[in-house]
């Protein structure tokens, strides 16, 4: 049996994880689960699953734990201490879902056990992929990528000389605003942001998907992770989700990678490789599909994209400053307190101001100088917003 862990286990992707181990129990000792304030499905899945521990990020959250998880045998601990002695424990393969710069600490822990750890968490890469990796490297572990777009990637590396890459395409569903201009944009609610109309994600990363955000990062992720050079990596927006991303030869060969909009594919290539097994996952059907639409993105509606290519360029702490600038942002923006474009003009405005007041490419990488210029962009969110009117 192999030991697993889920970080992020009460999100959309830790729910698709479990949903995958329920199918095969008999192959999977679970050691860990994480989540956050959702006690009552980390409690039960914990249970179901026969987890060595069940552990909440918030502190004070932990009576309610202790009381969900009375007499399962299963121990209950909570806050980031908790979160990085989870990630000490042995495990074969550990699931990253932990949304947001959080996921850093437990991945970078979880590899210096030369475990295997399948990134969702796609801001441990544009924040500190250099980290991470080299992180990986020495201790023997191994990332699996399992971003749609990046598992597609990385499938169609499988068996390939990547120095024969001429370009990396990653593709966008639009999100709801695909067709929405400049000052329709000035208005959009959080509500229409949260209705996506290809995938079923949480809030946070579906409002992402609106604002482009989310390519945004996927941009930066996919340089950091197999190191292409950020002129190979495109982007095209793709309404239908039914390419995940294409691979471009020297030859002039793209090899594309297709499947329904689930993301029970990247997992489970991920879970399982390197072989493929059966997943329970809708066969995709060409002729009702049809035709297949792509188009250029707008950056000058979609900023994020714009910004991710400048955090490139610069490098060192830029993509640190880049996410913690539009996690804040997104946390005023669902609260009510800025307008929907208001979150690209402050992460612009962070982005620049600290690339003149800090040193972003200064040194090495280090989780304390990541986790220090993601704690000054956000006071630097938190004292710009009130200049900004929703």
């Amino acid at each position: 049996m192999r030991r697993i862990s889920i970080f992020g286990a009460t999100g959309s992707i830790g729910q698709s994880t479990i949903d995958l181990i329920r199918r095969d129990r008999t192959s999977y000792d679970v050691v860990a689960l994480t989540g956050g304030g959702n006690i009552d499905l980390l409690a039960k899945d914990a249970i179901e699953l026969g987890a060595d521990v069940a552990v909440t990020a918030y502190e004070d959250r932990l009576g309610d734990l202790k009381a969900a998880l009375s007499d399962s045998g299963v121990q209950a601990a909570a806050g980031t201490q908790a979160l990085l002695e989870a990630a000490d424990r042995e495990a074969d393969w550990i699931m990253s879902a932990i949304v947001g710069s959080a996921g850093l600490a437990p991945g970078l822990h979880a590899l210096r056990h030369g475990t295997t750890l399948a990134l969702a968490n796609k801001e441990s890469l544009v924040t500190a992929g250099p980290l991470l990796m080299r992180t990986a490297q020495g201790h023997g572990a191994r990332v699996l990528p399992v971003d749609s777009e990046h598992s597609a990637v990385f499938q169609g590396l499988v068996g390939e000389d990547q120095s024969e890459v001429e370009r990396v395409i990653i593709t966008a569903s639009g999100g709801p605003f695909r067709d929405w201009s400049l000052e329709r944009l000035e208005g959009a609610t959080l509500a229409q942001a949260c209705k996506h109309p290809s995938w079923d994600m949480g809030q946070r990363i579906t409002i992402d998907s609106a604002s482009m955000f989310n390519k945004a990062l996927e941009i930066i992720e996919t340089k950091e992770y197999f190191g292409f050079d950020p002129d190979q990596i495109e982007v095209l927006v793709h309404p239908g989700s039914y390419v995940h991303a294409l691979v471009g030869f020297r030859d002039g060969a793209l090899m594309a990678h297709m499947g329904a909009p689930d993301m029970r594919h990247a997992i489970g290539y991920a879970l399982h490789w390197p072989e493929r097994r059966d997943l329970p996952v809708a066969r995709l059907d060409l002729a009702k599909v049809g035709q297949l639409r792509f188009e250029a993105p707008d950056e000058t509606r979609f900023v994020p994209l714009r910004l991710a290519r400048e955090v490139m360029e610069a490098g060192g702490l830029a993509g640190a400053v880049f996410n913690a600038a539009k996690e804040a942002a997104l946390d005023h923006f669902i609260a009510g307190k800025i307008g929907f474009l208001d979150m690209a003009r402050l992460v612009e405005q962070v982005l620049n101001q600290m690339s003149v007041d800090v040193r972003l490419d200064a040194g090495s990488l280090s989780l304390d100088n990541v986790l220090a210029a993601d704690k000054e962009a956000r006071a630097r969110v938190a004292a710009l917003q009130p200049a900004l009117k929703k």
